[in-house]
């Protein structure tokens, strides 16, 4: 059975660890994101977490029922630093737009953290917020409740299964990385017209294109179709 979680207020008696520190969550979880991009997912353990904040590692239970909990913390801090400082602009695509772009480039700046919670829903506070504004600013646009959520749902699993994509490029081993992206070059580049005419065609634009993200390009898309939804209804 899991441990119950201290609350807040008892958390803040807590004398600090022998080197001074007082353990937060928010501390906790910016702890895991520097263990993460520094190790992987295999890096981060209940003991060495423990180590890395000077604390006995069942202190940490004190503030998460067990290292999944801490995991669900850590996507919605991720969430979160994407949504700060953002502010509508009222009109919905250009919102859309921003929004989705931030939360893209939030979890594909900490690629190994992304690759383990994107998949995740963690209930948080910083999802729920993200979710909220995200159906906000389609049902201010004038979408049906039933659009709004199908539009909803394919503009956030797109804009996550994006960022898990583009993360675990970015946490492979360089060499890997680098190898994969050269194969465009030293592989499809190379592919006669004979056999391949139109891998053959499209072999310089491939070797330019396919080593970046195509995000961009795919919210474009999801955003050109609800657009033309909009007018269809409302035009």
């Amino acid at each position: 059975m899991p441990k119950a979680v201290v609350p807040e207020e008892k958390r803040r008696r807590r004398r600090p660890t022998k080197s001074g520190t007082v353990l937060s969550e928010r501390l906790i979880v910016e702890t895991a994101l520097r263990m993460l991009r520094e190790h992987g997912s295999a890096g981060l353990t209940a003991r060495r977490l423990g180590l890395a904040l000077d604390a006995d590692p069942s202190t940490l239970y004190r503030y998460f029922r067990g290292m999944d909990d801490l995991t669900l913390a850590i996507g919605d801090a991720l969430i979160g630093q994407a949504l700060q400082g953002w502010e509508p602009t009222g009109e919905w695509r250009e919102d859309l737009r921003s929004v989705g772009l931030r939360i893209h480039a939030a979890y594909v700046a900490h690629p190994q953290a992304a690759v383990l919670t994107t998949s995740r829903v963690t209930g948080r506070a910083n999802e729920l917020a993200a979710d909220e504004t995200v159906l906000d600013v389609l049902r201010t646009a004038g979408f049906s409740l039933a659009d709004t959520v199908r539009i909803y749902h394919a503009f956030i699993d797109q804009t996550l299964a994006f960022a898990a994509l583009d993360a675990a490029s970015l946490a492979l081993p360089r060499e890997s990385l680098r190898a994969d992206e050269e194969k465009w070059r030293s592989t499809y580049a190379r592919l006669p017209r004979a056999t391949h005419p139109r891998i053959a065609e499209a072999a310089p634009l491939l070797a330019n294109r396919m080593v970046t993200s195509a995000y961009p390009t795919a919210l474009e898309m999801l955003l050109d179709s609800a657009a033309a939804q909009w007018e269809a209804r409302h035009g």
